[in-house]
């Protein structure tokens, strides 16, 4: 085949065929069978929704029918494009209640906006469906943790090793960069060279200073992906020795998942996705359980709609800031685009010296080590855009 019949070729899949769809290709064997795979969800008119397309989807509601198309899709298009499928199948056309039934969860590709919709289905979910939705969430957590977990243990040892900074470190364990930073005014031009009259010093691993890290989630609706992801950090952070990590879920009420972040697919079933949203309250509860202030990092991950008292909240991140707390707040911690947000809190946080930005889970372990660091996590914000996401290195 050409490359001008392979453009066609994939366009009639696009387009889905009909009498306006203008590519004359006709199709057979396994294009047949995903074009047919693509129509039961998408109807003929496969344009996305929201850009013009009317969407006609044949695909039936039945978990026999429903679990035979997920069969085909799994064999004609790859996991990246099934993610999709599954998610626009869920969404556009009601089959959440589907999940419900064990057959089915069987048939899906895991991912974590499925966790997030099994989640959010949890107190409805029959006794007979429960086990296998534990094991799907399982699997999807394990591989995330696989990805993310040894990444996340060396970024935040370094961090660790280099706070705990020594002001007569042996050769060997002189940080040269900042030395050379805090000995710049003696400069001798002369001889151009720099006098270090104060040596600064990586810390051994022995005399790594201990920390405390509170990871506050917002568990509404629309932050699902976040609390799955930050469930599986706060596992990783409790597994370190040299930091105490607390993990607090809250709506318009406050839950503490401490006592289960041994694992984290507990955590996950102990959220309860949706409801509204008192930030101020989850901060009040963190801010009580704060005992060492300069030593502790407060991770605010919420898109800052907040339905408690907005004044009081904003008083609460001024005060632990003014205790030597670190506040981190993140609005998303996902791999998806620029989350919707709150613009007004975002901006009056920035202006507390607490600006709110957006993070991908990859990112995740090197904005911990800069607040363990106690370095600038970004330059500037403006009120209503995402600031930058890269921690500063000094």
């Amino acid at each position: 085949m050409n490359a001008m019949d392979e453009r066609l070729r994939r366009w009639r899949l696009v387009l889905g065929g009909g009498a306006a769809e203008g590519t004359g290709v006709s199709l057979g064997g396994k294009d047949a069978a995903m074009d047919h795979a693509l129509d039961g969800l998408y109807g003929n008119g496969r344009r996305p929704a929201g850009r013009g397309g009317d969407r006609s989807a044949g695909l039936g509601a039945s978990a026999p029918s429903v679990a035979r198309w997920l069969g085909d899709i799994r064999t004609y298009f790859p996991s990246s494009v099934v993610q999709v499928m599954q998610r626009d199948a869920i969404e556009r056309l009601g089959l959440s209640a589907l999940l419900l039934e064990p057959e089915m969860l069987e048939a899906v590709e895991a991912d974590v906006h499925l966790v997030g919709t099994l989640l959010s289905l949890n107190k409805a979910m029959p006794e007979t469906t429960r086990e296998t939705a534990r094991a799907v969430v399982r699997k999807v957590v394990e591989d995330l943790e696989k990805r993310l977990a040894a990444r996340t243990r060396a970024t935040l040892t370094g961090a660790l090793d280099r706070s705990a900074r020594i002001s007569r470190p042996r050769h060997r364990d002189i940080d040269w960069d900042r030395t050379i930073r805090a000995n710049l005014k003696n400069y001798l031009p002369q001889y151009r060279t720099v006098v270090p009259e104060r040596l600064i010093g990586y810390g051994r691993a022995s005399q790594s200073v201990r920390k405390d890290v509170i990871l506050c989630i917002d568990q509404s609706g629309s932050m699902a992906s976040s609390v799955v992801y930050a469930s599986v950090f706060g596992a990783v952070l409790a597994s370190m020795r040299s930091i105490t990590t607390r993990l607090v879920v809250f709506d318009t009420a406050v839950v503490d998942l401490t006592e289960q972040l041994d694992d984290p697919v507990d955590v996950l079933f102990g959220t309860q996705l949706g409801g509204g949203t008192d930030i101020n309250r989850a901060l009040a509860y963190c801010q009580s359980q704060i005992s060492r202030p300069a030593d502790t990092v407060v991770v605010l991950i919420s898109d800052l709609y907040e339905g408690g008292i907005r004044d009081e909240m904003l008083k609460r991140v001024a005060a632990m800031k003014a205790s030597g707390v670190q506040f981190v707040a993140l609005l998303a911690l996902s791999d998806e685009g620029a989350p919707s947000y709150d613009h007004e809190h975002a901006a009056a946080l920035a202006d507390l010296g607490a600006p709110a930005f957006a993070c991908t889970p990859d990112l995740f372990p090197e904005v911990m080590a800069a607040a363990i660091e106690k370095r600038p996590l970004v330059s500037s914000v403006t009120p209503g855009d995402l600031p930058d996401t890269l921690p500063a290195r000094p």
